[in-house]
């Protein structure tokens, strides 16, 4: 179900006339973009298999950053496009030489995390006389590691998250999805063929209860065991969601920075936790802020929407370029954490270690099967 409020783009965008690329490239600001990309493949998302890539690798769908677009590069097949591209489609005779109206490409996406979506994004930049006419998405639930073949076996139910939609070339298209639901695959047609630049897929994670509770303890704030990020004082240079993503930081712009503050204040990040826990060690991560890393850092917590915050790790200096670890005295018990930094700066990485409580666990389960799980 897609929300008739977003902008939409149908038809061509105009031949590439040089210059910038994205010049003319059409987008909006949708009201999802801010949640997590389910399908980023820093969460292990991955393309799985398409029925057509003859111009176009699927792969392409899932790369970080926008597409980019070379007017010279081609290769013995062609124009090579950053996206994914299938062939042009033809009837089955010369009386009849196109395709019929259910004729239509497809690739299946397994998302990094499993989750609720909130709202997709096909974008065709670049795409701007090769794009598909319309699109449609449909998602399932599936455990464990299906195969292609499981997934595309005939007892699967797929729920349709994105009805056939008409399409513009060279634009971001943008579809709310209402479905409270847990969804773990995707499969994005194309009708009937054409090329789609990138796919992003914006949600909150939903994790396998059963799975945290066998790990026992694990890391309580990261994206894909369920933690968010609730709000940030400062987006400027990086989004403060990089402090929960998978592994260390590998380069600057992998965390979270600041712009430089000229005021007395100080920076923060708040985070909701997979459910309530009990936090027995923090780690918090400066890896490649070497000059801009935040001075000094405090850590305190909140059990439950409502209350005061109570601080568990004092105001503490930072080294730049480093991993810092902390025991805390005893078990902690939080549904929130919120990091402050002084005055301003970065961090790459927040580590919350611990298990969930009882009540924790309990309220995770039902959420669970609520979504379908």
């Amino acid at each position: 179900m897609t929300d008739a409020a977003i902008p939409r783009f149908t038809g061509d965008a105009s031949p590439y006339a040089g210059g910038d690329p994205y010049a003319d490239h059409r987008t909006a600001d949708f009201p999802f973009t801010h949640l997590v990309d389910l399908a980023d493949r820093r969460l292990g998302a991955g393309v799985i298999a398409a029925n057509d890539e003859f111009f176009a690798e699927r792969e392409n769908l899932l790369k970080p950053g926008p597409a980019v677009f070379d007017p010279e590069h081609f290769g013995h097949k062609g124009k090579i496009m950053d996206g994914w591209e299938t062939r042009r489609r033809r009837g089955v005779s010369a009386a009849e030489p196109h395709p019929t109206p259910d004729d239509h490409d497809w690739a299946l996406v397994r998302l990094g995390a499993p989750g609720v979506i909130r709202g997709i994004v096909l974008d065709t930049a670049h795409f701007r006389g090769n794009y598909p006419q319309a699109v449609s998405v449909e998602g399932a639930s599936l455990p464990g590691s299906p195969s292609p073949e499981d997934l595309l076996a005939p007892d699967v139910k797929w729920t349709t998250l994105v009805p056939r939609t008409p399409v513009g070339g060279h634009a971001a298209n943008g579809f709310a999805v209402d479905a409270e639901q847990r969804f773990t695959h995707l499969r994005i047609n194309q009708h009937p063929d054409g090329g789609i630049a990138r796919l992003r897929v914006y949600g909150e994670v939903a994790p396998d209860p059963a799975w945290l509770t066998a790990l026992g303890t694990f890391d309580l704030a990261a994206l894909e065991n369920g933690g968010q990020v609730e709000d940030a004082s400062d987006r400027f240079y990086s989004p403060a969601t990089n402090t929960i993503q998978p592994g260390r930081s590998r380069k600057m712009d992998d965390g979270w920075e600041t712009r430089r503050r000229r005021d007395r204040g100080n920076d923060w990040i708040r985070y909701r936790l997979a459910a309530q826990s009990e936090i027995r060690a923090v780690e918090i991560d400066t890896a490649y802020l070497k000059g801009n890393a935040a001075g000094w850092a405090s850590l305190s917590v909140r059990d439950g929407e409502e209350g005061d915050w109570s601080e568990v790790l004092p105001r503490t200096r930072l080294q730049p370029d480093t991993n810092h670890r902390f025991v805390l005295d005893g078990p902690v018990r939080a549904t929130h954490v919120r990091i402050d930094i002084f005055p301003d700066g970065g961090i790459s990485r927040l580590r919350l270690y611990g298990s969930l409580t009882d009540e924790g666990a309990t309220g995770l389960a039902a959420r669970h099967r609520e979504l379908g799980g």
